[in-house]
């Protein structure tokens, strides 16, 4: 059961933690990483922390649209949001095993275990007028334009990288599995859940949920996770050990305990990249307005972070 004192922590771990860039995307190359990470995780619950999981899905999730892609003359393509299933599925396999056997290195006896987790969007949001969030493979824009026409996607030059599909990345509302997440943390479980931000649903008239064909940013629903389970702090994972002002200039600065007082300050000044650090920026201080503590640190550092020895620790 869980003990009584002991504060929960939802660790957001990046896509780094899974595959490192321009790395094969072999099985083997993945779970030594997720072997990596799980031994920074496993000092988590060594130290007496509750520990709630969740991670990124991209290249994974890429992978599997092209396997679908390059198979679709023999075996039927499956949707977005089952591939977003399909990938947390696996994900969390590897987790579950590399962290239940860290753990037993340890002479720890702890359960670790995965669910299959969706996450709530409102049918109206405005980003499904406005797919912006790039998946899959690149294409050439001849190739891209002719897969727009013949299945209907939205397609647009990504960074000068080639084309690619985009999709809506519409806000969480709701993490479904969140009480379930709860049981599971009171019974004295480790939870793998959210992978990928979540499977995108929709909830109908009558109270029933269809997937979606979108993608939702892990950190934010990592945030909205973290409200729902009543965590007490909530670690974004990337790999740097501190966030930074003037980030590559002269006169670049490490931010160690910041307030959200501090933190609107050099919002305002544009300091954060939208394409980097402003989605864990801005998932990190959504969670600490609701009176927790956010933490943004290196992988490796996670621990020393947890005891403000390391990393960017952001509170009211």
């Amino acid at each position: 059961m869980k003990e009584l004192g002991k504060q929960t922590v939802l660790v957001a771990l990046g896509g780094n933690a899974i595959l490192q860039p321009k790395q094969e995307a072999t099985f083997q190359n993945q779970y030594e990483n997720v072997k990596t990470s799980c031994e920074f995780l496993a000092k988590l619950v060594k130290n007496g922390y509750n520990l709630v999981v969740t991670h990124g899905n991209g290249p994974q999730v890429g992978t599997i649209l092209r396997q679908n892609e390059e198979a679709s003359h023999v075996v039927p393509p499956m949707p977005l949001d089952v591939c977003s299933a399909e990938s947390q599925g696996f994900i969390a396999y590897m987790m579950q095993q590399a962290l239940y056997n860290e753990l037993t290195k340890l002479g720890l006896k702890k359960n670790v275990v995965s669910i299959v987790t969706r996450t709530e969007v409102a049918k109206n949001d405005p980003a499904f007028s406005n797919p912006d969030k790039p998946i899959g493979v690149f294409y050439s824009e001849e190739e891209a334009k002719k897969l727009s026409e013949e299945k209907n996607w939205v397609v647009a030059e990504d960074a000068g990288r080639g084309w690619r599909r985009v999709v809506p990345s519409p806000a969480p509302l709701n993490i479904v599995e969140s009480e379930s997440i709860v049981d599971l943390i009171d019974a004295g479980h480790i939870v793998i859940s959210c992978g990928g931000g979540g499977i995108p649903v929709v909830k109908k008239e009558d109270g029933t949920y269809e997937g979606v064909e979108a993608v939702i940013d892990k950190d934010r629903s990592g945030c909205k996770l973290a409200e729902q389970i009543k965590a007490d702090i909530f670690v974004i994972l990337t790999d740097v050990e501190n966030v930074y002002v003037n980030y590559g200039k002269e006169n670049q600065k490490a931010l160690t305990h910041v307030s959200l007082e501090e933190l609107e300050g050099y919002i305002a000044e544009g300091q954060f990249s939208a394409g980097s650090m402003g989605p864990k920026i801005e998932a990190a201080q959504k969670f600490a307005q609701q009176g927790g503590t956010s933490i943004i640190c290196a992988l490796n550092k996670a621990d020393l972070a947890l005891e403000g020895k390391s990393g960017t620790r952001i509170s009211k």
